[in-house]
């Protein structure tokens, strides 16, 4: 079954050490409150977000609702490192460092348990015997309950579980009707435009395959064709702006909703996550589902084909 997921990475303030304020923390519960006013019931984290504190805010909110954690899901992710030995980034899938990011996840969040823990990149240093004994033993020690991966390729996945004893759940990558590299590599096999897209061709299929949900972040195209106003917009962006909001009018919805709807139509069964932080954008995305059900194979191909700004092949 499909549903939208609350991407929490604008909450808790800055990317810095400043530590968040009793404002963040209320921008966070206006916020959970009208996901669960949209039927959002599973809400996604990582360790780095806003430096910890968007753990950290959601965690009190957590702790100052009774009966919230019976009611939600979460997950977190663990595998990126910023800030560290004069690198802004590097990542690390060691056993030690997954142990030790999920315990300081599970501290801020206020919670024993994560319902999923995303690995979240690639680390070429990653020994996969590794990750599975540290996934193993948080699942015995019933701080996670499932497994799931984000920006990884099919074969990186299987590679992976050949050597855990959990399958692999879920697949966090961007899309949206502006990225669509994952879309596009489905037609553009034996065509020369397959050059511009580097999406690992026969994911989307593999992920189908073997049940593992592809949640889409960035899926609203941070407003692009929704009310933010770029300083310069291509041709194809105004147009696919005027479309959104042509059919959002036709289907008596939201353009927020005609974005996911399109996104949800596609039969991989994607899951969108939503990242805004306003609480009115967010109630606008509850009719995605019904959108997709409605939109017209004609519609869904119209939104494609003016995102790209040409024709496909």
């Amino acid at each position: 079954m499909q549903e939208l997921i609350y991407g929490c990475m604008g909450l808790g303030g800055s990317w810095t050490d400043e530590p968040h304020g009793p404002g963040h923390v209320d921008e966070a519960a206006a916020a959970v409150q009208a996901a669960l006013d949209a039927d959002i019931t599973l809400f996604d984290h990582a360790d780095i977000y806003r430096s910890g504190k968007s753990e950290a805010v959601f965690g009190e909110v957590l702790a100052s609702t009774p009966g919230l954690r019976g009611r939600i899901r979460i997950q977190t992710k663990c595998g990126i490192r910023l800030n560290e030995r004069g690198l802004q980034t590097h990542y690390d899938l060691s056993r030690d460092a997954i142990l030790e990011r999920v315990n300081g996840s599970l501290a801020r969040l206020r919670t024993d348990y994560v319902d999923i823990l995303l690995l979240h990149r690639p680390d070429p240093l990653a020994d996969p015997a590794e990750v599975a004994s540290a996934v193993g033993q948080l699942m015995a020690e019933g701080k996670v309950r499932q497994l799931g991966v984000s920006n990884m390729s099919a074969a990186q996945i299987e590679v992976l579980q050949d050597r855990l004893e959990t399958p692999v759940v879920a697949n966090q990558l961007e899309m949206s009707l502006l990225k669509r590299a994952w879309l596009e590599s489905q037609v553009l096999v034996n065509h020369a435009e397959h050059l511009d897209y580097s999406f690992p061709h026969g994911t989307l299929e593999y992920c189908t395959r073997n049940n593992i949900t592809l949640q889409a972040y960035g899926a609203l195209a941070r407003g692009l064709y929704t009310g933010a106003d770029p300083e310069s917009p291509t041709s194809s962006e105004a147009a696919t702006a005027d479309l959104v909001a042509e059919l959002a009018a036709e289907h008596g919805t939201s353009g927020e909703s005609v974005l996911l709807g399109w996104l949800m139509k596609h039969p991989a069964g994607i899951t969108p996550v939503i990242g805004t932080v306003n609480p009115g954008r967010i109630r606008a995305c509850a009719d995605a589902a019904r959108v997709a059900k409605a939109l017209t194979r004609a519609d869904w191909y119209r939104l494609w084909v003016t995102a790209r700004g040409s024709n496909i092949p």
